[in-house]
């Protein structure tokens, strides 16, 4: 059974990171190519995501301390339909559409420009006190198995 993720992806859509260096990372849909391009012959998107989220900050902290924790690092990337998966969540950021496009990742100096406009971008919707979801980790809560749970599970493996 194959599923089709084509038009599920609008821009300034929230999506999830499913594999690669950036797994579990939110990411912003800049631009989607459903039909692909002749370099990338499958659905993709351009999109923009914060690779280290910002610290807790609380009322005691400085002005210094308070600005330092609170710095974005951003990415940009191009990713597969299939490595990302939706969320009904979008996130307007303006001017990123006009920033990031697909010629940014041909040269090294363009990527560095976009990433500062995205870092800033990302930045001010923060200090602002925005959509405080999207600038939080992603929580996984794993099932904890009890000791005798795991020794069941143990021999069962160990019979067979």
């Amino acid at each position: 059974m194959v599923l089709s993720l084509i038009g599920v992806y609008c821009g300034e859509q929230v999506a999830i990171v499913l594999s690669g260096r950036q797994a579990g990372k939110k990411v912003v849909v800049i631009k989607q190519l459903d039909e692909g391009t002749k370099e990338r012959p499958y659905p993709h998107a351009i999109v923009a995501g914060i690779e280290r989220y910002p610290l807790k900050v609380t009322k005691r902290m400085g002005a210094k301390k308070l600005a330092k924790r609170s710095k974005v690092k951003p990415f940009i990337k191009v990713i597969n339909y299939s490595h990302l998966f939706p969320t009904r969540y979008t996130l307007e950021l303006e001017g990123l559409k006009g920033s990031v496009a697909t010629e940014t990742f041909k040269e090294p100096s363009q990527r560095e420009d976009a990433k500062k406009v995205v870092k800033k971008q990302l930045e001010e919707r923060y200090t602002s006190g925005k959509n405080k979801w999207f600038f939080q980790a992603l929580r996984v809560r794993l099932p904890e198995l009890s000791f005798e749970r795991s020794h069941e599970l143990t021999s069962l493996v160990q019979q067979f």
